[in-house]
């Protein structure tokens, strides 16, 4: 073969190859960009019905529902957003200081996936690949509870200022009860700015220290409790619902209601929550990092179950400090961006041990500034109030005591307030 034949054999040679295997190429190809294709109803749906649909689903208080695509679809350049800048689902906890059983943050092979679903033009996918969707019993996020208790129908105007209200429900027990999981639910929740449900033990009505049973805030999830965990609500109680509404511009009205489920038996532990709480402060007009602390003391060795920062709308971040009997402290909660509009529960994956004579520091810091866009009247001086313009500080505490003693009033919290601008 002379050369001018060998090198148009090897030519045609090479375009018979090229020619023959481009279409065995182009459909690899596809079948890999069909595996990659990210749709709603196969990769998207199961992530916003597991971490999404408790609160985005009709009734509840997000802006919209992600139990459909329909539903979904107009607000995916959004969603994108929230969820790459883990504005979405809300959680605030510095993840240097603590492991959380109820930690709402996305994996982020959930949020790569979330994106990759938009920018792909946020496509519906075959229907029949849609995961069962979630199931709430008649609305309510810890399931049908075994018993309901309500407050009187309320009547609230457009404007005004609401003084706390509060009602006695008597739950008509004849023998204790040990509750397991607890969920406030309020026909006015526009109007709402807590709720707040105390046990009144009758052979104890004054007792103020570990009477909390549940509440409810912007933001916050339902009280539940692992087996072996359970509050107490002893026969003859009193359910007493601290009231709070704020006047948003429309009456309305309200019909608040707690749901609670039973243990069968009485548990391994008794849980009780306590506030650490400073009411004595001032924060001045114009104060950017304005620093309050309170502090509270265990007189038995005992368990944290759970911690929740309280401020209003001047609050910037909280820390809960422990101080151990051996010198040594620790960080146990750090919040370095609080929100107002998304109080929870931190719940610790295992319950921290806390030896009897440790003392735990509340610190908070306040913008009371023009900075602040949330901020009532920057230039006037704050205190502790009811009213949402006015401001809080408050360490909620559940735990359960080592022994078998019942919890016990100890020292008050110290009232101590600096001041500490950066």
């Amino acid at each position: 073969m002379n050369r001018k034949l060998f090198l148009i054999s090897i030519t045609a040679a090479a375009l018979a190859v090229g020619l023959f295997s481009q279409p065995i190429v182009s459909a690899n190809d596809t079948k890999s960009n069909a595996a990659k294709e990210v749709t709603f109803s196969k990769d998207i749906a199961p992530i916003f019905y597991k971490s999404c649909a408790e609160c985005h689903r009709a009734g509840e208080v997000a802006p919209f529902s992600v139990m459909s695509y329909k539903e979904v679809r107009p607000w995916a350049k959004s969603i994108k957003e929230q969820v790459a800048g883990k504005v979405m689902p809300p959680w605030h906890a510095d993840p240097n200081h603590g492991e959380w059983a109820n930690d709402r943050r996305l994996a982020q092979a959930d949020i790569d996936k979330i994106v990759a679903w938009v920018n792909g033009g946020a496509k519906e996918g075959d229907p029949k690949d849609m995961p069962p969707a979630p199931k709430f019993e008649m609305g309510w996020n810890i399931g049908k509870p075994d018993e309901t208790f309500s407050i009187p129908e309320q009547k609230i105007p457009a404007d005004g200022v609401v003084p706390y209200l509060y009602f006695k429900v008597p739950t008509n027990f004849t023998e204790d009860r040990w509750v397991t999981a607890a969920e406030i639910r309020a026909t006015g929740r526009e109007a709402m700015h807590h709720v707040i449900v105390f046990i009144q033990d009758p052979k104890n009505p004054t007792r103020t220290d570990g009477n909390l049973l549940a509440g409810f805030a912007p933001g916050e999830q339902p009280t539940t409790f692992p087996d072996g965990y359970a509050k107490k609500i002893p026969a003859g109680a009193v359910l007493q619902f601290q009231m709070h509404y704020t006047p948003n511009g429309k009456a309305t009205t309200d019909i608040t209601t707690i749901g609670l489920k039973y243990a069968k038996e009485p548990p391994k532990h008794q849980v009780l929550t306590r506030p650490v709480l400073n009411t004595g402060f001032e924060i001045p007009a114009g104060a950017t990092n304005h620093e309050v602390k309170a502090f509270y003391t265990f007189q038995e060795a005992s368990h944290i179950t759970s911690f929740m920062p309280h401020m209003h709308l001047r609050g910037k971040d909280f820390e809960i400090k422990a101080h151990f009997p051996d010198g040594t402290s620790k960080i146990l909660l750090s919040v370095p961006k609080y929100d107002f509009n998304w109080q929870t529960y931190y719940v610790p994956k295992s319950p921290v041990a806390i030896p009897k004579g440790t003392k735990i520091e509340c610190t908070a810091h306040y913008d009371n500034s023009v900075n602040n866009k949330y901020n009532p009247d920057p230039t006037k001086a704050v205190r502790w109030g009811d009213q949402t313009w006015e401001e809080m500080m408050i360490g909620w505490l559940s735990y359960y005591n080592d022994g078998a003693a019942p919890a016990k009033p100890t020292d008050k919290p110290a009232a101590i307030t600096t001041s500490s601008e950066k």
